[in-house]
């Protein structure tokens, strides 16, 4: 038994060798800065040095957020795969050690001996009895090359890949369930403005009807308008399915219903909800983001598999062992005389194949540079999203300046043909175009806002979530 133990010690003290390629990050495929000039911004977004930074301040959303984070299916999923990925890890790691199996016999027989045999007269009954106790190990592998090493390094980086692929999915997440609450809070308004705007064009038809009565305006003035009116309760109705729609929307981000208190009114009272995230100066800012981690980690994965497959080239130790006591009576199995010991080294070594090893190390060769591949194309993903949300934010504020500034106009153009209209000064035609522009641009000033706040939950998202959403990391019993 002492020799067994020496053995196998042996063998753990050399299992430290092993034929994975060095790893080494693959430097990331683009530049170290992000854009500057024409639509960029002249200095990526940044927050104050030491600062908290968070990207979602209304309390109603970060409920919201809250709840999804606890109810999603989604997620669920992708918690239930890490569970999985960490079992697997587990399994494999075990191979590393020995496998202790315990067992007992109890052995009875009974032979008949002639007469002839024992010199007596009759037929003699011989029994004979044996105990056995045993611990033993059954063909644990001495892992002198690193394969059973590599392949639980393999697992396990797989197993950290899935962790950061929930955080993918809950980075995912946490900018579904803000847009949706967004294009809530934005379609509410466009609902609001419709109805102002058919309320509006009531009573214009009103108006325009006395007009007619009293042979002042032509029928055309009335047919204008209720083409108007009827624009606008055709929008209402749209929208209130289109509001219903973003309600159904959130709750199957959320993952059950949602409090009515928990929804803007409107696209203003929704617009400061959220932050503008802190870009920084590098866009090495993204080897952070959980898409970016979880293809390295993969790449690690496929970097242990090649260790592995050059050390299935080599012979495979291995050694099965017991030891126990064995006795024919109960009363004396546990004594000195009684122990017994057994131990079987054996090597297998598959010397001919036929190609077989060297092109599984092909294979993983292949695979590992398909990983490398993966990962630059992520990272490349991450720097053209986030350098897209950073064009349109170096110029949404332009924008939103000159739609306000329409917006202003349109109003002001529409009180004063109004008025005109009904002192008798302008024709119809000249109001009902000022309506119309007025609409528009109520429609286009709603667009603005949601955008610019969307922008920032687009620059949230791309560059990884993190610290400025200030919700915490997965809680301890999803991890």
């Amino acid at each position: 038994m002492r020799r067994l133990l020496i053995i196998l010690l042996a063998g753990a003290s050399t299992a430290a060798c092993t034929l994975e390629p060095r790893y080494v990050r693959p430097d990331a495929p683009i530049p170290t800065q992000w854009p500057v000039g024409g639509p960029y911004p002249t200095n990526a977004p940044a927050a104050e040095a030491g600062a908290a930074n968070p990207v979602i301040l209304d309390a109603r959303l970060q409920r919201l957020i809250a709840t999804g984070l606890d109810n999603n299916r989604d997620l669920r999923v992708a918690l239930a795969n890490i569970a999985a990925s960490r079992a697997q890890y587990r399994i494999q790691r075990a191979a590393l050690l020995p496998e202790l199996a315990a067992s007992g016999r109890y052995t009875a027989s009974r032979r008949s001996l002639a007469n002839g045999q024992t010199g007596a007269g009759a037929n003699v009954d011989r029994n004979s009895e044996s105990y056995a106790a045993e611990i033993g190990i059954n063909a644990f592998e001495v892992d002198l090359f690193g394969r059973v090493r590599s392949l639980a390094r393999a697992d396990l980086n797989r197993y950290l890949a899935s962790e950061a692929g929930a955080r993918a999915t809950r980075l995912t997440l946490v900018g579904d369930i803000a847009e949706a609450w967004l294009n809530h809070a934005a379609d509410q308004s466009l609902l609001k403005i419709a109805e102002e705007t058919a309320a509006n064009a009531e009573r214009g038809v009103s108006l325009t009807s006395a007009r007619l009565r009293g042979g002042v305006a032509p029928r055309t003035d009335l047919r204008q308008a209720e083409t108007i009116l009827a624009t606008a309760r055709a929008d209402v109705a749209r929208l209130r399915s289109v509001v219903a729609q973003d309600v159904n929307a959130l709750q199957l981000l959320v993952g059950g219903p949602v409090d009515a208190g928990l929804l803007a009114s409107s696209i203003d009272d929704a617009a400061s909800a959220v932050a503008l995230p802190a870009a920084g100066l590098s866009s090495t800012v993204l080897l952070n983001r959980p898409d970016v981690i979880e293809a390295e980690y993969g790449l690690r994965a496929a970097n242990a598999e090649i260790g592995a497959a050059r050390a299935a080239l080599f012979p495979r130790i291995s050694i099965t062992g017991a030891g126990g006591f064995a006795s024919d009576a109960l009363s004396s199995l546990f004594t000195d005389r009684a122990f017994t010991s057994s131990i079987s080294p054996g090597v297998t070594w598959s010397f001919f194949r036929a190609g077989a090893g060297l092109a599984g190390v092909d294979a993983a060769r292949a695979r590992q540079e398909a990983a490398v591949a993966t990962y630059e194309r992520a990272i490349q993903a991450a720097f053209r999203e986030t350098a897209d949300a950073l064009a349109r934010n170096g110029t949404i504020a332009d924008q939103g300046a000159a739609v306000r500034l329409r917006l202003d106009a349109a109003a002001d153009s529409y009180r004063l043909a109004d008025a005109r209209y009904r002192g008798g000064v302008d024709a119809f035609l000249s109001s009902l175009d000022a309506q119309r522009t007025f609409y528009s641009a109520q429609q286009a000033q709603v667009a603005i806002q949601l955008e610019t706040a969307v922008n920032r939950i687009d620059l949230y998202r791309a560059l990884g979530g993190g610290d400025p959403l200030d919700i915490g990391p997965l809680p301890e019993a999803q991890r």
